[in-house]
């Protein structure tokens, strides 16, 4: 792990042009969005191995992923109604009633033991 201020090697960008380390984790800085040490976090939090290639290849496409991201969110959606969902549900609205209402004696019936409309168990707890 580089000390601060210290150059570091990030996914294919020349040692020393990007600056970072633990306390830097985004290196907005230099166009890269996601660091090593947050895909070996994110691995760990997974329990995910990877070895230092898929390290490289994770954090390429993350980069990838959340460069995107950005480009989404430059987008003007002041005049765009918030959705739930693309195509209009009506959400149907019923009374709230019972509709078979249970019979004690019905599901007693078979019971080993019962006690009014309750079933008797053993005392498990001394």
């Amino acid at each position: 792990m580089p000390r601060r201020g210290a150059r570091v090697r990030v996914a294919g960008w020349r040692a020393g042009r990007c600056v970072g380390g633990p306390a830097l984790p985004l290196l907005d800085s230099c166009g890269v969005k996601i660091s090593t040490d947050q895909i070996r976090h994110v691995a760990l939090l997974a329990r995910l191995a990877l070895d230092p290639e898929e390290e490289q290849a994770m954090a390429a496409t993350l980069d990838e992923i959340l460069t995107y991201m950005d480009k989404l969110g430059e987008l003007d959606t002041a005049e765009v109604e918030p959705t739930a969902h693309i195509i209009d549900l009506d959400t149907p609205w019923r009374e709230d009633r019972i509709a078979n209402e249970p019979d004690a004696d019905a599901l007693l019936a078979n019971a080993p033991a019962r006690d009014g409309d309750f079933f008797k168990v053993p005392k498990i707890i001394e």
